[in-house]
């Protein structure tokens, strides 16, 4: 650019930054011009002038009074509700606290006497009537047959017990006792093996019912029945007494205890 050129670019630079502060400051130095109101003022006048000659026909004639405005109608009267009278309930007499004090003073009731059976205590001798030999072993013979068909009727349970040598009534009468005490005192345990298992004990009882010893003679091969078996000898301590005449000092009574039995009177 030669020299020539950079004149006219400076002359040009300095034309437009002086219009530019024209444009920016000039404007402070006028005074605007005051705008004139051009706005029409109107009169308003009131409707019931304007309505009152055309409905009456008269120029200039006054409005008629407002009609009255009627009052207000009051409202209803509220009913008065009188409450319900209170209803006081009854209240018991408050009962009588016994301290234990009195309680302590107060007899205590007697108990009524029971009635207490009389006792005989004369001695009663009875004879029995002479029979022949003969007709005594007969008669032995028919009351033991009965008693081996009854024992076999009433052992129908859970233990059996075998009733050795010649054996009497009462003999046999205490057996079903002894079946029995057993037979409710043992409690056959949940798991038992499906067999035909059978523990057979030997039990002792002395004369006063005693029992002196009772052992497992025969296992039946299963551990939890053996052992239900012998928890049963451990409870079982007393039986009862022999029976009137029995001149033995002991009985041994061989028991068996069977699971199938006992299962199906469950």
């Amino acid at each position: 650019m030669n020299r020539l050129q950079k004149k006219c670019v400076i002359v040009t630079a300095g034309v437009h930054l002086l219009l530019l502060t024209i444009l920016i400051v000039g404007p402070a130095f006028f005074s605007p011009k005051p705008k004139e109101d051009d706005l029409q003022v109107l009169d308003v006048i009131p409707a019931n002038l304007i309505d009152a000659p055309f409905n009456s026909g008269v120029a200039d004639a006054t409005p008629p009074p407002p009609a009255p405005v009627a009052p207000p109608t009051p409202p209803p009267p509220v009913p008065v509700v009188t409450p319900p009278e209170p209803v006081t309930p009854k209240m018991e007499p408050p009962k009588p606290v016994i301290k234990e004090t009195e309680k302590a003073l107060t007899p205590p009731e007697k108990p009524k006497e029971a009635h207490k059976p009389q006792i005989n205590t004369q001695l009663v001798t009875r004879t029995a009537p002479k029979a022949s030999p003969n007709a005594n072993d007969a008669a032995r013979a028919r009351a033991i047959r009965n008693a081996v068909r009854k024992l076999k009727n009433n052992l129908t349970s859970a233990t059996t017990i075998d009733v050795p040598g010649n054996s009497s009534v009462a003999y046999a009468n205490y057996a079903t006792v002894v079946k029995n005490i057993y037979d409710q005192a043992w409690t056959l345990p949940a798991t038992v093996l499906g067999g035909d298992e059978v523990t057979k004990v030997s039990v002792t009882i002395a004369s006063d019912g005693t029992v002196i010893s009772a052992r497992i003679v025969t296992p039946s091969g299963d551990a939890n029945l053996d052992a239900s078996v012998q928890q049963t000898l451990e409870r079982v301590k007393f039986i009862a007494p022999f029976p009137e005449g029995a001149t033995e000092k002991e009985r041994i009574y061989p028991i068996s205890f069977n699971p199938e039995i006992k299962r199906m009177l469950e």
